[in-house]
This record gives structure tokens, sequence and C-alpha cells, in this order.
């Protein structure tokens, strides 16, 4: 998140800032030039003060000036929406009214509250000819002039990653205003931010109560709904919402994207073509097909549309980055040329500068030029850790809680509660460690459906936390009821039903899960649970290596995911102490060593019969939406057991989190 203030001393940044605010109200630019001045003195780089010089540089006509000093900001500080903002007014001073135009797209993104960035596109797609996309900036541009001044300030927080601010001011204004819509909106976008799925849902389904022809406020549901994975209900709004207005292309998108949702492959490429009939070269559109294509196995058709994609515009960095998410695909050495071109460019915005990045590991992984692979995810993930607020510390103290309070006696407390249905099958594990084979294997079995990541247990661990003011969780586990553990099983089964094809039995491969295990075999006592294991070095390299939707902070810095990994390997200890004999451990590299062998341990656990279509899973034909979707389709092979070798002389950071005894079993 962009970093406000950067002195170590917060109370002398807080008067610089205010008393440059202070003297430009004023009009005496002297005086808040010689203050930020002194500020650079004591905090030589800091984000602010390069930003308020760089306003002072262009109100003086200073325009080159002022644009070294935003280069330099941003450079440090690529969040910086405001810096952003502030470029494209210096660029129009310049008379490069494209350049200018690209800025302010890039700050609004960013931040959705800065007005100026809208009024300015507005003013400028218009000039350029862009009528639609100018009208649309200047609906923008209306909707943000009618918001409250506080809920502008709290979609500035929320932009900002300040949630727990932007939660205070926005729950002060509701107070005052409890039938505010948009007030109820961004409570909501709040509370999914936070995870808190259930209270997002009943501010929603409140907003649209009041206000049920707000488009606004459909959409957000829509793209909640498909959080919780509730995908006919998603398919069903989105549905009427093109209906009512069946020329909106962004509604008619939302549309395709939820027919995808829920395995409605061709009719969503269908609509993609729709789309692209009238919005023809749209790089996100022809990225999403690709995204379609892919996971329906038609490799070659989705290569061709994330093509098309960069043909249309090269700098869409999602489009370069899926083809190498293919893990099948190789880059020649234009596309390199192309991409590193591109990721010096300032002009690239942050999202796609980090796409280039992991694009160009997996370029250079393939040309086996391994230390110039590294450090592009290398660079890739310091970028992508710059948006998060993850800390290694406060996940290892909920583990250590975890072990604390499920415990023998608490299972032995509500031994017998619970929901008893023998149903789901939970593989759990970190990402890259085979979890999708697995799935795979067990879906390829005739009474087993296979599902998708299920966000359920996910969304009720994140209600309890919530639940009690003075509770936390999973302290609050101790203090529920057996009817409330048997409620929580009725209702993951009944809200899991949409995914299944009625099947007996049917997977949730949420890795995460593992952290709940105990919460799981509390309220579904009969379910099933394996573990994927792979080599420590092995597991934590390819999950650094590849750029998770969400959900993975831990990914970003080999010590985090070092640290991560072995605190996973603690906490499963724990369970198999408590929970003796009801996780079965697979490991990845037993599976290539002997696959029949542990395909017949696996159905074993699971109480099914042994099946050999299970051994031959790369034959059953279904979805595969994970990254090792191309891998699944293929016989199993160890080719990316030892990869991680390559990058062994930049892995000490990792081999030094896993600790002497974890990093041997890589060895």
């Amino acid at each position: 998140m962009t970093q406000i203030v950067e002195t170590t001393d917060h109370q002398d940044s807080a008067q610089f800032l205010a008393d440059i605010q202070n003297a430009l109200r004023a009009g005496d630019q002297v005086r808040a030039a010689g203050l930020i001045s002194d500020w650079l003195r004591i905090s030589p780089g800091n984000s602010e003060a390069l930003y308020f010089r760089a306003v002072i540089e262009r109100t003086a006509g200073h325009f080159d000036a002022a644009l070294n000093t935003l280069n330099q900001l941003l450079l440090s500080d690529p969040l910086h929406s405001r810096a952003l903002q502030e470029s494209g007014h210096v660029r129009l001073s310049l008379n490069d009214p494209r350049a200018a135009l690209s800025d302010y797209q890039r700050a609004s993104k960013l931040n959705p509250s800065l007005v100026a960035s809208w009024s300015a596109q507005a003013r400028l797609l218009k000039h350029l000819g862009f009528h639609d996309a100018a009208q649309k900036a200047a609906d923008e541009v209306a909707f943000l002039k009618a918001l409250p001044p506080p809920l502008l300030i709290v979609m500035d927080l929320i932009s900002r990653g300040r949630l727990g601010k932007a939660e205070e001011l926005c729950k002060r204004f509701m107070q005052k205003n409890p039938a505010h819509v948009d007030g109820m909106r961004l409570l909501a976008e709040i509370a999914i931010k936070f995870g808190a799925l259930d209270d997002a849902t009943l501010l929603l389904s409140t907003a649209e109560e009041l206000k049920p022809t707000d488009s606004r406020v459909a959409i957000d549901y829509i793209q909640l709904l498909g959080k919780q994975q509730q995908f006919d209900e998603a398919l069903k709004r989105a549905t009427r919402l093109s209906n009512n207005d069946p020329r909106n292309l962004q509604f008619r998108s939302l549309l395709a994207i939820q027919s995808m949702q829920i395995g409605q492959y061709e009719q969503a490429i269908e609509a993609f073509n729709e789309i692209l009939n009238q919005a023809q070269g749209d790089p996100v559109t022809l990225t999403s097909r690709g995204h379609a294509l892919k996971t329906c196995g038609q490799t070659d058709e989705a290569v061709a549309s994330y093509r098309s994609a960069l043909a249309s515009q090269a700098s869409y960095g999602e489009a370069w980055h899926a083809l190498a998410n293919l893990k099948t695909y190789a880059f020649n050495d234009d596309d390199i040329a192309q991409m590193e071109s591109l990721c010096a460019s300032p002009q690239i915005d942050f999202a796609s500068h980090i796409f280039l990045h992991f694009a160009l590991g997996k370029a250079y992984e393939d040309k086996a030029d391994y230390q110039c692979s590294f450090s592009h995810y290398e660079a890739g993930n310091k970028a992508k850790k710059r948006q998060s607020s993850y800390r290694a510390a406060q996940i290892t103290e909920e583990f250590e809680q975890q072990k604390f309070i499920c415990n023998e006696r608490l299972f032995d407390k509500f031994h017998g509660s619970g929901h008893l249905a023998c149903d789901p099958i939970f593989i759990v594990g970190l990402p890259r460690a085979g979890s999708t084979l697995l799935e795979q294997i067990l879906a390829s079995h005739s009474q087993v459906d296979g599902t998708l990541e299920l966000p359920n247990v996910l969304s009720l661990a994140q209600s309890l936390r919530r639940l009690s003011d003075d509770i936390a969780y999973p302290e609050i586990l101790s203090t529920l009821k057996p009817d409330d553990y048997r409620t929580f099983g009725e209702t993951f089964i009944r809200d899991t039903a949409v995914h299944r094809q009625g099947a007996p039995f049917f997977i949730d491969k949420m890795p995460n899960n593992f952290r709940h295990i105990g919460l799981i075999k509390l309220m579904l006592p009969n379910a099933k649970i394996i573990d994927a294991r792979r080599n420590p070095m092995a597991c934590c390299f390819s999950g650094y290596k590849q750029l998770f939707a969400e959900g993975q902070e831990f990914s970003y810095d080999l010590t985090d995911i070092g640290t991560y990994y072995r605190d996973y390997i603690d906490l499963m200890t724990h369970w198999d102490a408590v929970l003796p004999g009801q996780i079965l451990q697979v490991n990845n590299e037993d599976i290539i060593a002997d696959l029949e062998g542990q395909v017949r341990r696996i159905l074993e656990f699971c109480g099914l019969s042994f099946e050999n279509d299970c051994v031959e899973y790369w034959r059953t034909e279904r979805a595969v939406k994970t990254p090792s979707s191309e891998q699944v389709r293929r016989p199993v092979t160890d080719a990316g057991q030892h990869q991680w070798r390559n990058y062994e002389p930049w892995l000490g950071q990792l081999s030094e989190a896993l600790g002497t005894d974890l990093a041997k079993l890589s060895k």
C-alpha cells in the first residue's frame, strides 16, 4: 500500500504534512518548498514530500523537473495514485494528451475516488473521439460528485489499503444514514476484503431492497455471489441485468464470465465472440475468451485468443502472463525482447508490470537462463508484496492458537456432534503440492464429483472471527453448542450441492482448509481429509514462481513461504496427534514413483472400490481451473520435481526459513 508517512517519527511527518498543506492553501509556495526540503533531509525519498515537490514544480511551470520528481517517486512507490494523477496534469501541460490519458486511467484504476482523474479522462476521451468511453468517465464524475464527502474519503482509504480506518469511518456515517445504499456498498466491499462474505451479503441484499434498479448494487452482488461460488444465482442475476440493457457491453461481459464460472463454456465463448463483434480487438475480452478456451482444454485456440489480445494492445500484461501460465507454451526471442521493453517502460500500469515479470521469469526458465529468470520472479513477487499486508508472525500465532484450542479435550467434548454426512472429501495442503492431481485422480472415479476450491469453510471461519468482540476464533470453538456444529455441517452440505453432479461423494480442494481441520471435523466428523504433501524446496519455490489470483499472500517472499511451510507441517503434526488415523498424507513424489499403488491407497482410505480410470486420470474430460490444468491432462512425470535445483544459488533465504530438518528432505 502507498505509505503516507515513512519517517521514524510519525508526529514530525504529520506536522510537516499539515504545515505544507497550510502553506499551499495560503499561496506561500516558498515556505512550502522550504518545508519539503527540510522533510526530505530528514526522510530522503519520502513519497509525500516528493509528491508535494512535484505539485509545486508543476504550478511554477517547471514541467521537466516535476516529471523527474514524479518518476523518482513512482520508482519507489508505484501505487501512489495521486502521483500518477499529478503526472497526468504535467503531461497535459506539456501537450501530450495520450500520455496524460494513460496516467489518469492508471490513477483512477488504483484509486477510483480521484474525481480530477475521471474529469480529465472525460475531456480527453471526448477530444480524441472516444465518445462512449468519455460518457462513462463523465458518469463516474457525476457519481463521485454526488457522493457524500465522508464516503469519498472511505473510497480513498479502501484504495490505499487502510481498511480498518475505512470501516470505522463508514460505520460512523451509516449510523447517521442507515439507509444510504452507497454506504452499504462500501461497507460490503470492506467486509469482502476482510473475508466476511456473510456480512457483505446482508449489506448488499438490504441495499438491493432499498434500490432494486441500482446497477452498481447488482454488479457488486453478482461478484459477491461469484466469490461465494453461488454460480447459479450469479448467472440468473447477470442474465437479468443483461436482458434489461442488452446493448451494455459491461453487462454482457459479466454474463459471459458467469456462464464460464458455471461450466457453460460454449455459451461463454459465444458471448465473448458477440462482444468482440462490437468491441473489436478488446484485449480484456480476448483474454477472458482465452481463459474459457484454456479451461475446457482448447489450448491452441486459447493461445490464438491471447495472441490477438496482444496484437491489439501489446502492453496488456495479463495476456502475456496467460500464455506463460499455460506451462506448455514457449516464448520466442522476439516475445522476450518485447516483454523486456514493456517492463522497462514507466507507462505500463502496475498490474501489467507484475504480469510481465512473472511471464519473463517463465520465458527465461524455458531458455535455462536461471539467473535472469529468478531476477524476474523476484521482481514480480516484490511488487506483489507491496500490495499485501501479510505478516508471517501473525499467521504463526494463529496456528499456535489452533493447536492450543483444538486439543483432545475439545474433540472429546463434542464427540458425536456435527452433521454425520460422509459426502465430503477435503484435499488440503499448500498450493503447488499436487492437490489438483489428487483431485483429478479422485474425480475420475464414478462415485466422486470433482468441484472447485470451495470457499465455504474459510467463509465460516471468518464469520466466527467476527461473531463476538470478546472471544476470538478459534477460541470461540470451545464456547459453541453441539447444535451449532450440526447446523454448520448441514449448511455446508446444502450450500455446496450446487457444485455436484449427483455422485455420492464430492471433493473440496481448497488448500488453505488445513488451517481449519478442527472446525471441519467438529461440524463434519465423517469427512475424509487428504493432505497433499510435496518436497519442501520444490513446493515452496513452485509457489513462489506462480502468480496466484488471490489468497496466497505468503508466497510473495522466500522467507515468508518457508516459514509458512514450516508452520503448516507443525500444524498438520498436531492434527495427526489429536485426530489419529483421520487424515491421509499423500506425497507427490510417491504418486510419481508408484501411481497405481498410491491410487489404491487413496481409494481405500475414502471407502471407494478400485477403478482403473483413476490410474488413467488424464483421460477424464472435465474443466480444471487451477494453474495445473494443462499438467493434469497428461500422464504423471517427475519433470517438475527437481526444477528448484536450477535456482538453488538464490534460495538461501528459503532454505534458512524452512530450517535444517525440512531443507534436508529436499536433498
